[in-house]
């Protein structure tokens, strides 16, 4: 028998979808595999502030984090998760709460990867409740999505606009539906990439898939909710050396621009040119099992099986908070002065 780490992990998750990045079935699956090595593993919910601060009180030596962030009082506040756990040291998988928000809130990753030289398609922000403005400089079609919802929320074949008629109905169900601001982008019409990238002995995989979705009626290809809820997309590993090396530069620059640490995952397309273009980023992707792209990226590329990229996972979260003792230790040393005779 394999003698397990005596040390504690909470998988922590929301019971509301609109909130988790784990699902329940995902977060089992890793309590599953996590306590084959490791003396206490937990399945932990967090919807609200008092759930959190129980989550603090129980001291884990982990959190697994399934959670960006949760409602404060306000409406219009939120608690990031990330912040929360650092501001009462206690370590965590993956990125921390700046990062966070910036992939949370879809304008605002664009605008950091623009500001660090990088291709992004053009886009504008519509604000809940307002009108698209007439006088526009974007040229159809158009893609339209909320600003800060993932797994392909509100995505459907009315995402993809060839007028402004289409485009203002797209906007003004998207209010109506999550009362969220609307990111309205030039569509990219190539070929898609999802980059997994792991931080590995300092230096990081880049490990690109080609995703291909099957046409829907308007003979186009993108993912919507539904087709990631069924899985029915397709996925190439990518082995034409320029592209790889193109596609894979792009996502590890945004990943550093963004903040991003440990593991994630960036989406990109490709522009009428073949450029290679930002869509989007997800810093806690779907980690199941056959499932996920990021742990199908992960074995296609470097052969890692599902067991070893998650528990490559947790080692980067305690190695970076040994790596931060050590810094803390060192900087607190006493100084020794000279004796002089």
């Amino acid at each position: 028998m394999v003698k397990k780490i005596q040390k504690s992990i909470y998988i922590v998750r929301s019971s509301i979808p609109a909130l988790s990045s784990i699902s329940l079935s995902s977060a089992l699956d890793l309590q599953t595999l996590l306590s084959t090595h490791y003396a206490s593993v937990y399945v932990y919910t967090v919807d609200t502030i008092d759930q959190l601060d129980n989550l603090v009180l129980s001291r884990p030596d982990l959190v697994f984090s399934g959670l960006k962030s949760i409602p404060a009082t306000s409406l219009h506040e939120e608690i990031w998760i990330g912040d929360y756990l650092d501001n009462h040291n206690i370590i965590y998988t993956g990125s921390d709460g700046e990062a966070s928000k910036l992939e949370t809130h879809k304008q605002a990753a664009k605008m950091r990867v623009l500001d660090a030289g990088l291709h992004t398609s053009a886009f504008t922000v519509v604000s809940s409740g307002t009108p698209l403005s007439e006088d526009h400089t974007l040229r159809y079609p158009l893609f339209i999505k909320p600003t800060s919802k993932g797994g392909g929320a509100g995505i459907d074949e009315s995402s993809f606009a060839h007028n402004f008629r289409e485009a203002s109905l797209k906007i003004d169900r998207l209010s109506e539906t999550y009362h969220s601001n609307t990111l309205v982008e030039e569509y990219l019409p190539g070929r898609e990439f999802s980059v997994a990238i792991l931080k590995n002995q300092g230096d990081y995989l880049v490990m690109p898939l080609e995703l291909v979705a099957p046409l829907n009626k308007s003979n186009q290809r993108f993912l919507s909710a539904e087709i990631k809820r069924a899985d029915t997309e397709s996925f190439i590993a990518v082995t034409d050396l320029p592209l790889r090396i193109e596609v894979g530069d792009l996502a590890l620059n945004v990943f550093h621009a963004l903040g991003a640490r440990d593991y994630g995952r960036i989406d990109i397309r490709l522009d009428t040119n073949g450029k290679a273009n930002f869509l989007e980023a997800n810093l806690i992707p779907s980690l199941l099992n056959n499932y996920g792209n990021f742990p199908k990226a992960c074995l296609i590329n470097e052969g890692m099986s599902h067991e070893a990229t998650i528990l490559h996972i947790v080692d980067l979260a305690f190695m970076r908070a040994e790596v931060a003792t050590e810094e803390e230790v060192q900087l607190n040393a006493p100084v020794l002065l000279p004796i002089l005779v």
